[in-house]
């Protein structure tokens, strides 16, 4: 992928629904390209990118966010459930320094330390204190002084500055780190996780870096994602990934 001025190349697929690229037909050679060009309106340049389940986010230079694709469940953040033909703004939302996507939901970082969501929010991913999906970007209740954020398949994570690690949304599967599978429509704090500098969500599990080096992993694990040399669901909270060389992997005997 190159990247010219400010725009954004797409590949993938695409339909009338989702509108995640802009498809071009060519009917002289009958033929489909799924390679589109997306342009955040000049002077504006990119200055991240984040995709999520059938819909595509950018924060521009200026602090905004834009979005176009599927707009089903609201995750576009443009205040309706019509999908625009080309990236649009995201309502009221400035002086953004991150973004993530998740499946249809999707989840921003000021400047403040404050964080934002919008989209889906059937599990609560969204940690306005409520299931209820919202169009335009909500306040994420009782976060301050967050530094990264991260959003999973229906689950939603939060870096602060003290090192600690606060999630919200779906956790049939562990992903939320408290040692239960009951669900938080608001952040908690994940218990005994502390010198985080980096996080990650996957579909039903989560990741986390700490300063010492060490990598932390809870949630789903029946493709071995939490590297702990298992293939069995780990719901109790966190562990420590095993990194150590000549370790022998599981998976030949699960799929035989």
């Amino acid at each position: 992928m190159r990247r010219c001025r400010g725009v954004i190349l797409c590949f993938g697929l695409t339909s009338i629904l989702s509108g995640q690229i802009r498809q071009s037909i060519d009917r002289n050679i009958r033929s489909v390209r799924t390679v589109a060009a997306a342009e955040v309106p000049p002077p504006l340049t990119v200055r991240a990118i984040a995709a999520g389940g059938t819909h595509s986010v950018v924060l521009a230079s200026d602090g905004t966010v834009w979005a176009w694709g599927d707009n089903s469940e609201g995750q576009l953040g443009n205040g309706a459930s019509a999908a625009p033909p080309a990236p649009a703004e995201v309502n009221g939302l400035s002086g953004v320094v991150a973004i993530s996507a998740g499946f249809a939901h999707t989840v921003a970082l000021k400047s403040d330390g404050t964080v934002w969501a919008w989209g889906k929010n059937r599990e609560g991913q969204l940690g306005d204190g409520t299931t209820i999906g919202r169009a335009k970007p909500v306040q994420v209740r009782g976060l301050g002084g967050i530094v990264a954020v991260a959003a999973g398949n229906s689950h939603s994570l939060a870096l602060k500055d003290d090192g600690t690690v606060w999630v919200g949304g779906d956790n049939g599967w562990g992903q939320l780190g408290d040692g239960t599978t009951v669900g938080r429509a608001t952040p908690a704090l994940v218990p005994g996780l502390t010198g985080v500098t980096a996080i990650a969500a996957g579909q039903a599990h989560s990741l986390a870096l700490r300063r010492d080096g060490t990598v932390w992993a809870w949630g789903n694990n029946w493709f071995g994602q939490l590297g702990n040399g298992t293939i069995a669901p780990q719901g109790s909270g966190p562990i420590s990934v095993n990194l150590r060389k000549g370790v022998a992997w599981p998976f030949a005997v699960w799929f035989r």
